[in-house]
């Protein structure tokens, strides 16, 4: 009996070291989400460019697209943000969400660094974030022509993650 008390802690710390090494493994951008295959949450909110026109979920509908969630106060966002310009210029269809941002600012933001998107969603208490199920920022979900979500990518799209991770999904979406 002894000698089983003995091994507990090293049985114990054994059973934590396997734990955190199989954890060493998993990619943080991969956070699972319960919305793929299901389509956009409902949402009726104002554009980031004019207040008086509301933007919904069936306005996101027709194109495969990008819908990005940023910030002005999303350092990562900042980072992000010329390679959103170049994607937008070489045709890919990219929505914007303006998350729990001050609207000023982010007009600021779009006339200094240029403006991806095709529709910008002024999501000023974050509600329409949270039934996206957002952490932060940037997130960009990958919706099909009928605005499902296929797709859910959390960290920074630069040109490596485009062109291995996200351009052939993309493609596969626009050519169904």
């Amino acid at each position: 009996m002894r000698r089983v008390l003995l091994l507990l802690p090293l049985a114990v710390f054994l059973a934590i070291a396997v734990f955190l090494y199989r954890g060493l493994y998993l990619d943080p951008s991969e956070l699972p989400s319960a919305l793929i295959g299901k389509p956009l949450p409902a949402f009726s909110l104002p554009s980031v460019e004019d207040e008086t026109r509301l933007i919904s979920q069936d306005d996101l509908k027709g194109r495969a697209a990008l819908v990005n969630v940023w910030g002005t106060w999303c350092v990562a966002c900042k980072t992000e943000h010329p390679v959103l310009n170049q994607l937008a210029g070489q045709g890919v269809v990219i929505y914007g969400v303006n998350y729990k941002d001050d609207n000023a600012a982010a007009l600021q933001w779009l006339r200094e660094f240029h403006d991806p998107y095709q529709l910008n969603i002024r999501d000023s208490d974050g509600r329409f974030g949270l039934d996206l199920g957002v952490y932060g920022a940037p997130e960009t979900f990958l919706i099909d022509k009928a605005g499902v979500i296929r797709h859910k990518f959390v960290g920074v799209i630069d040109e490596r993650v485009w062109r291995e991770q996200l351009a052939p999904l993309y493609q596969e979406l626009v050519d169904e």
